[in-house]
């Protein structure tokens, strides 16, 4: 019966239309629509790659080795389980014009005739690959083609051999990694005599497998296991590129909590929309209530019109979200390493409605608790609802309970707990920040305007009472913009500590080349070169190999930990002392003559993430061999100036004859690295020179994309607070008119009522800023602190940014409803006649 009654109701009350409900309807509208969106990219990528992994990955399994290629009888197993076969290998070397005068590094794909076995290389001009490569010829991306001058035709080496560039590499299937440069492609049999395929030289064998269809990718990879053992990389096409993938993850899901909080804000646009209709309904409620209504039936009056509409809201939101892969994909699909799969992800939208669903409940639920608490006498009154006041305890838990639904949902959605969780403590830490803000800038304000000095102006005094007035709209605006700043400024920090670091930081503490595979009987004469040489300022070198760490106590690694170290092959050094600089903080170094069995000195702060203590026992698999040792030492490693830095070094007996190269940092001036390069490398054909500023460079191209989608998450929020601010300028527009028409009917003048708006906007959007400027500070430590384990500087101009957008936004907003109020004929208000 209650239920019948109040359909009936809220039938005809809106049969009014939308009016009061739009900024609700917006705010809704804009926060689903952002998490949506971010669901549906991410959901096309990951179709995308799912979809593609054969022609990502190269064919349907791929089985990777470092050092090495595989022995006869690894090839043997590779090619009774496939049907189709290729083998490349792939490492960093200099291209060099055939006079030698200009450099650069690529990354060289050393392939055979059979490659791609899935996909296909599109070449400019066209022509199938194998022509372009028969003869030494070579293919080359078009950036590294300009930084050499080349043309189709010319001859260019690598290493000690020539080859003649036939054409502009313009897309290959398989390239989907981060690479420090431009890629080249030859043929491996090319290679030979060249002196970049050496033992010990730093390179990767990739076997690309075709199998028969139906085959167990599973049971294949276990086989694989007992057929070539530890130490071998396998990936198929279930996830061809994992560590696009992962990056895809975790950046949506970060993207997602930003709409969150872009939501958060919403929320409070919502709540503040309501509040100010179902004050609109004061007599309309206390009406009902003298006919008899009980409470149930108000509440259920008015929660079934919020719900109607949230869901068009939700249902406009999901719309808007699940077209953004479609508008997206013109844009996008020449940009980005992996295909879209265009296509509607219900997960990704259930995700946004979900969300959507419990920040209405969570923000509307008080206001309509509170609604149905209407006594019937506030009809005879004018009594207003009392909104300032808290709901029944009751109610309180239940939007408890709201909340916590909201934080463990946001922890299943984005896989990751410690983020969520983060994000949930900023957004609500925040909150409480500018709640008492907003009232301690209420209670400063009441108090400044009964001073003396005030008093005396009557513009500053009415700004002031306005301000702390209990009816203003201080809170509001403090919490809409407040939160959708300190989202921005959060950003903002973020990126700018971020550019600084790439930017200033690591430029003068950071070497200007790593040297690689410098071979054994080089090394002494690089080191004579480098140190002779003017403006060189230091020289670092160290042997070095690549292992990967298989067992951990005779346990798989994997299973111990999932900590970058164990995810790849790492850089092993061994060294019969410590290194310069070095400081063991646990155990104790080896003897400088021990011949026992093999030791390991490791990261410290690597081993404390991974949970490794003195004594236990690494296996790591080196060039297909199985070396176990026991962890006797742990000690400092900065990563941070991009000088040399190995989480493994191993006692020099552990290495004894694996043939290895070595590995050098130069520290030059400015203008003094490029010719020493180049000389070196003109001697020494093989080696490898890798300019730091120029992989700095590259990670700065990445950052900037990363900081670009993650603005525009912030921009979202801000817009939503924009939104929201509207809604609070528009609910105080009565207020507004009165007060403008009763201060010109006392004297006042057009532009002192404007002075006197605009001065109340200012006060509170300065302090929203400085408010979001703290909250923000925190949220950018927090993330560089503990996620990017990165240091935070305060960035002042980031700061001022922050501050002059929520100048802006107030006074735009304020003043344009300030105009209205101004064009109002005080005569017609005061007599009621508009």
């Amino acid at each position: 019966m209650s239920l019948r009654v109040a359909v009936r109701i809220a039938r005809r009350e809106m049969r009014g239309g939308l009016r009061g409900f739009r900024v609700l309807l917006a705010c809704l509208i804009l926060g689903v629509a952002a998490i949506a969106a971010v669901g549906s990219v991410r959901g096309a990528i990951e179709a995308g790659l799912a979809r593609e992994g054969a022609s990502i990955l190269g064919g349907d399994a791929e089985i990777g080795l470092t050092y090495r290629f595989a022995t006869p009888s690894e090839r043997a197993w590779i090619d009774a389980q496939s049907t189709a076969r290729s083998e490349i290998a792939e490492f960093r070397s200099m291209a060099a014009t055939a006079d030698g005068e200009d450099r650069a590094l690529t990354q060289v794909k050393a392939v055979d005739s059979a490659y791609p076995l899935v996909g296909a290389v599109t070449l400019t001009p066209a022509m199938p690959l194998d022509h372009a490569l028969a003869g030494n010829g070579a293919v080359m991306e078009r950036d590294l083609i300009e930084r050499l001058g080349l043309r189709v035709g010319d001859s260019f080496t690598l290493g000690e051999q020539s080859f003649t560039l036939r054409a502009e590499l313009t897309r290959v299937p398989d390239a989907t990694g981060f690479a420090l440069g431009p890629t080249t492609i030859v043929l491996r049999t090319a290679l030979e005599g060249s002196g970049l395929l050496t033992s010990g030289s730093l390179f990767e064998s990739k076997y690309r497998l075709v199998l028969p269809a139906g085959a167990d990718l599973d049971r294949l990879k276990t086989d694989a296991d007992e057929a070539i053992g530890e130490g071998y990389r396998w990936q198929d096409a279930r996830n061809g590129a994992p560590g696009v993938s992962r990056f895809v993850e975790r950046l949506g899901a970060f993207l997602a909590l930003v709409g969150l909080a872009g939501l958060v804000v919403g929320g409070v646009g919502m709540s503040a929309a309501l509040r100010a209709y179902m004050e609109r309904k004061t007599a309309t409620i206390a009406t009902l209530k003298t006919l008899g209504a009980e409470r149930r039936v108000i509440f259920l009056t008015y929660l079934l019109q919020i719900g109607v509409l949230a869901l068009l809201g939700i249902a406009v939101g999901l719309m808007l979200g699940a077209l953004a892969p479609f508008g997206l994909a013109p844009f996008a699909e020449g940009r980005l390493p992996v295909p879209l799969e265009l296509a509607l992800y219900p997960a990704a939208l259930g995700e946004a409605a979900i969300y959507g669903l419990l920040v209405t409940a969570i923000f509307t639920l008080p206001a309509l608790a509170r609604a149905q608490g209407m006594r019937a006498a506030a009809l005879y009154r004018e009594e207003s609802l009392g909104v300032s006041g808290l709901p029944s305890a009751g109610w309180l838990a239940i939007t408890g309970v709201l909340v916590a639904l909201l934080v463990a949902v946001a922890c299943w959605f984005t896989g990751s707990i410690r983020l969520a969780l983060g994000a949930a403590a900023g957004i609500g830490g925040a909150f409480a920040i500018l709640v008492a803000a907003a009232f301690a800038l209420r209670r400063l304000a009441r108090g400044l305007s009964h001073l003396s000095i005030v008093r005396g102006r009557p513009i500053l005094r009415l700004a002031l009472g306005a301000v702390g007035g209990p009816g203003g709209e201080t809170l509001s605006v403090m919490l809409s913009l407040g939160l959708g700043l300190s989202v921005l400024a959060a950003v903002g920090q973020t990126d700018a500590n971020l550019r600084a670091a790439i930017q200033q930081d690591l430029p003068d503490v950071a070497p200007s080349y790593y040297v690689v595979d410098i071979q054994s009987d080089q090394i002494d004469s690089f080191t004579a070169q480098v140190t002779e040489a003017q403006g060189v300022s230091r020289l670092e070198r160290a042997p070095m190999l690549r292992g990967v760490i298989t067992r951990i106590n005779d346990r798989p690694a994997e299973e111990v930990s999932d900590h970058w170290v164990v995810r790849g092959d790492r850089g092993i050094t061994y060294s019969a002392t410590p290194p310069d600089n070095t400081k063991v903080t646990a155990g104790t170094w080896w003897a400088a003559d021990y011949e026992g069995p093999p030791q390991i000195s490791f990261s410290a702060e690597e081993a404390e993430e991974m949970g490794l203590a003195l004594g236990d026992s690494l296996t790591i698999n080196v060039l297909g061999r199985d070396i176990t040792g026991e962890i006797t030492s742990f000690r400092e490693v900065d990563f941070s100036g991009a000088g040399m830095g190995f989480v493994l070094s191993m006692s020099p007996n552990a290495l004894a004859g694996a043939p290895h190269t070595f590995i050098a940092t130069i520290y030059a001036d400015e203008g003094a690295g490029a010719p020493l390069i180049r000389t070196l490398t003109r001697e020494m054909p093989n080696i490898t020179a890798i300019s730091v500023r120029d992989a700095i460079a590259r990670v700065a191209e990445i950052l900037t994309g990363i900081a670009a989608a993650t603005a525009l998450g912030a921009a979202v929020t801000l817009i939503t607070g924009a939104v929201v601010l509207i809604g609070a300028a528009a609910a105080g527009d009565g207020p507004r008119r009165y007060e403008s028409a009763v201060l010109k009917t006392l004297g006042a003048s057009r532009a002192q009522v404007l002075t006197t708006l605009a001065l109340r906007a200012a006060i509170v959007g300065v302090l929203a800023g400085i408010v979001a400027i703290l909250a923000g500070g925190l949220g950018a430590w927090a993330v560089l602190h503990f996620v990017m384990e990165a240091e935070f500087t305060f960035q002042p101009l980031a700061a001022l940014g922050v501050v002059a957008a929520g100048l802006a936004l107030t006074m735009l907003t304020s003043l344009g409803f300030a105009l209205r109020a101004l064009a109002v004929k005080p005569a017609r208000l005061l007599r009621a006649e508009d």
